[in-house]
């Protein structure tokens, strides 16, 4: 099966006219995709995006179309052919001088990856989650490239770990697909949200069944703390908040200000300074103890997580599906998290991140952590009705995806109103 042809899309949503997605650091955001159909010689379809906040997104656009001459010709047929593909995106030593490894680059290559991997799912005839499920040990360590990784983890292990795990695999699908995976949810509180509606969305999650909610703070401290107050006395002591400062503090800020919201007992703060600051974080998370610290969205690549890792500097590692490289890459990060023993919390929301990542919980529950101890996976409510497969939540919890592929796939109404700059959407405003 290989590719030959590719479509690359440039699609955005309005939502900063109502504020959905704003926080400290991104008080405007219109959330978008930088899209990608993969037309193999057998008539399939491989749909794949990697995700921006407008601006920008054309960059990706054409970084995608720069990178698609690696994609067209190439076999897609199997984990094997998937594994070279990733290597062949993020190793031509002219682009990678871009990065290495980082940035509008490999954004690009994750909308490729991604969208390759939908392709060998559907042709398997099978949702991501359970394909990757079914791979041996021996296909998911090749998928993964080990250049620097292995100071801290090597093929070997990562094998023990995997092979450890083929134990109860089997009931563990079994149950993924009875019960689905844990679910918090972001949708009460984004910044531009009045208090009114952060506590009226708050009670609404806590009735719907999620057992935790995040909360988004670091513009104005009093204002912070007067939302978080209402929104703990909107829920009560027994439901877990999270905070996100969206890398708005530096490292003594960080500690300042968390503090001064700790009496409303924050289960975590997520992205409490730059994402590149190894040493910032594990400062914090010395400091604030226990108050969690967890990062991850804006981590560029493997290499980062494993030094995040190594110095102790998080108690959650949230990756992201089309940050890093696409799946390859994220095999790499769920064995480095299982092997230091880190929970693993996807960040979700944007568009369509919440039908791709509940894929790698799912994974990395069936076949790699083996365990739902302290994971939950991050939703928001807006979007989904864009996707051919879109998420459900039942119970605050992620319905197992069904449909063969990565559920990366958008309507074709949807695809041509919001395409920018000419889409319906955009040329009425």
């Amino acid at each position: 099966m290989t590719i030959t042809a590719v479509d690359v899309i440039d699609v955005r949503f309005p939502t900063s006219r109502s504020l959905d997605g704003s926080d400290a650091m991104n008080p405007d955001p219109d959330y978008s995709a930088a899209y990608v159909v993969l037309h193999a010689d057998d008539g399939r379809e491989g749909h794949g995006f990697t995700f921006t906040i407008g601006r920008g997104n054309d960059i990706c656009c054409a970084a995608i179309e720069t990178l698609s001459e690696y994609v067209i010709g190439a076999d897609v047929d199997g984990p094997a052919a998937l594994g070279d593909l990733y290597r062949r995106l993020t190793h031509d030593s002219q682009i990678r001088w871009l990065g290495p490894e980082k940035g509008v680059m490999h954004l690009a290559a994750a909308a490729l990856v991604n969208a390759a991997w939908d392709l060998a799912a559907r042709r398997a005839g099978l949702p991501l989650w359970k394909y990757l499920s079914g791979l041996t040990p021996e296909e998911i360590v090749a998928c993964v490239d080990w250049r620097y990784l292995t100071d801290a983890l090597t093929p070997e292990a990562a094998l023990a770990i995997l092979r450890e795990a083929e134990e109860g695999k089997a009931e563990r699908i079994a149950e993924i697909e009875r019960d689905g995976y844990p679910a918090y949810t972001t949708s009460p509180g984004w910044l531009g949200y009045d208090d009114e509606k952060v506590v009226r969305l708050a009670r609404e999650a806590v009735a719907e069944g999620y057992t935790q909610i995040k909360l988004k703070v670091g513009a104005d401290l009093e204002d912070d703390r007067r939302r978080f107050a209402a929104a703990r006395s909107a829920v009560g002591p027994g439901i877990r908040i999270a905070v996100d400062a969206n890398q708005r503090w530096d490292v003594d800020q960080a500690v300042e200000w968390t503090k001064a919201l700790a009496e409303f007992d924050p289960w975590w703060i997520e992205e409490p300074t730059s994402p590149d600051d190894v040493l910032g974080h594990a400062a914090i998370r010395k400091r604030l103890a226990p108050i969690k610290v967890a990062t991850g969205e804006h981590v560029h690549n493997r290499v980062m997580f494993k030094q995040l890792l190594q110095a102790g500097a998080i108690d959650f590692l949230q990756l992201d599906a089309a940050r890093v490289a696409g799946v390859n890459e994220n095999l790499a990060i769920l064995l480095l998290a299982k092997h230091f023993g880190v929970p693993v919390c996807p960040h979700a929301g944007g568009v369509g991140l919440c039908e791709l990542v509940c894929h790698l919980s799912m994974f990395d529950y069936t076949s790699v952590s083996a365990t739902m101890d302290d994971r939950v996976i991050e939703y928001v409510d807006h979007l989904h009705e864009h996707f051919t497969a879109p998420t459900v939540i039942e119970n605050g919890r992620y319905r197992a995806p069904t449909e063969p592929g990565f559920s990366a796939e958008m309507k074709r109404d949807s695809l041509i109103r919001f395409s920018y700059p000419h889409g319906p959407e955009w040329r009425s405003n």
